[in-house]
């Protein structure tokens, strides 16, 4: 090549439109999963990502409501943090602990059955003094509906339906308990979106939730999570996940901040429904799980080796 055909081919480099790496990544990362989505006929699914240290995000459905389901227990742990935060609450306070509540349609009573909640165990401590301490890790961890309704009557669901606003949350409706069987049929439910639950995810991450002892506090009982089906199931072993999941008929969802060794944290949320088999719900948080996580530490949009 001579001097001056190598000048023009150079100037012609340099005058070319410039390719952003980054938002090809991401492309290519959003094409992924919607077509891992696809081979889920009927699944309506709310995606919403943010990668805490570049503030790199990725929404798909991200505003499409869902029933919050056990979700809606993370705007119920962050109003009792600051509660605790203005010296309105102890962890370590005590409440004698009883299976009624009141439906918010007509204020009629209910109970709750050890047999369709996640953790039983709770119901053997009714009738006892229970620290506000062992009813969050319960709600957290086990996600009791049984801890749950009891911390609701102590902070109140229109006082975590405001925290949720104030933090960002504006789609977000915590109306109520669980199985408020009344209010289920009225159609009186908590809603959310997976942008509303990113946005108090990375609240708890950074710290702006709540003070910087009780955001920390947070993070600790969501790493203690023990249901792990879902986001953690498409990690590398080993790596640290603080979330909550929730379930109903036909609806998972899982909302987490993952911290990838090496790097700073990022919040994934996945929110699904419409799907049947649950073990098919279950494989596709974790498939989503994976292809972000990849992307997020490697700067790709593939994941090899995960499921179809």
């Amino acid at each position: 090549m001579s001097t001056l055909t190598a000048l023009i081919v150079i100037a012609r480099l340099s005058s070319a439109p410039q390719l952003h790496f980054g938002a090809r990544i991401e492309d290519s990362l959003r094409a992924r999963i919607e077509s891992r989505i696809a081979a889920v006929p009927g699944a309506t699914v709310g995606i919403a990502f943010r990668d805490l240290s570049l503030h790199d995000t990725l929404f798909l459905g991200a505003d499409e409501r869902f029933h919050a389901a056990s979700t809606m227990k993370v705007p119920v742990m962050i109003e009792l943090f600051r509660r605790i935060d203005r010296h309105e609450l102890s962890l370590d306070g005590r409440i004698t602990l009883v299976n009624e509540f009141k439906s918010i349609v007509d204020g009629s009573p209910y109970t709750l059955n050890a047999g369709d909640d996640s953790d039983s165990l709770v119901y053997t401590w009714v009738g006892q003094p229970v620290t506000i301490r062992d009813l969050l890790e319960h709600m957290i961890t086990r996600s009791s509906n049984l801890a749950t309704n009891t911390l609701i009557q102590i902070v109140g669901a229109s006082a975590a339906n405001a925290t949720a606003h104030a933090l960002g949350a504006k789609d977000m409706q915590v109306l109520r308990g669980v199985e408020d069987g009344k209010a289920y049929a009225a159609g009186m439910n908590n809603m959310t979106t997976a942008r509303d639950l990113a946005m108090l995810m990375s609240a708890i991450a950074s710290g702006t939730a709540a003070s910087r002892v009780s955001t920390d506090s947070m993070q600790a009982v969501l790493l203690r999570q023990e249901f792990n089906d879902e986001i953690p199931a498409g990690l590398p072993p080993g790596t640290r996940v603080a979330h909550k999941t929730g379930q109903i008929t036909g609806h998972l969802h899982d909302a987490a901040i993952v911290y990838p060794k090496g790097r700073g944290p990022y919040v994934l949320v996945v929110l699904t429904r419409g799907i049947d088999d649950e073990k098919v719900a279950r494989s596709l948080i974790a498939d989503i799980s994976r292809l972000v996580y990849t992307y997020a530490t490697e700067g790709v949009g593939s994941a090899p080796g995960s499921a179809q």
